[in-house]
């Protein structure tokens, strides 16, 4: 009986394994959007922080330093997306009380 119980759970971790590759690998081509000052700068990227697009609205253009401050905000604010879509993602197939790393 404890033989059974413990392929039972070695199937459940399985399929759970199998479960998160496959939403890992969507997070891969999720993308989101940082912006930065109303959009005068976005960022596309996905959740796994591949860098897709920049667009660079023409009014930023103007001062070298505030653009480099924009395009970290649009940045963080990609990468605080990112990190946000891939937590409920995965959140759903954790069992309770259960944290990932990242």
């Amino acid at each position: 009986m404890m033989k059974g119980g413990m392929g039972n759970m070695m199937k459940q971790a399985q399929m759970m394994q199998a479960n998160m590759q496959k939403a890992q690998a969507e997070l891969a081509i999720t993308e989101v959007e940082g912006i930065a000052s109303n959009g005068m700068v976005k960022i596309t990227m996905t959740c796994s922080n591949d860098v897709k697009r920049i667009q660079i609205d023409d009014a930023a253009m103007d001062d070298k330093e505030t653009l480099e401050d924009l395009i970290l905000i649009a940045l963080k604010d990609g990468k605080a997306k990112a990190e946000a879509t891939s937590s409920a993602k995965m959140s759903g197939m954790m069992p309770a009380g259960f944290k990932l790393p990242f």
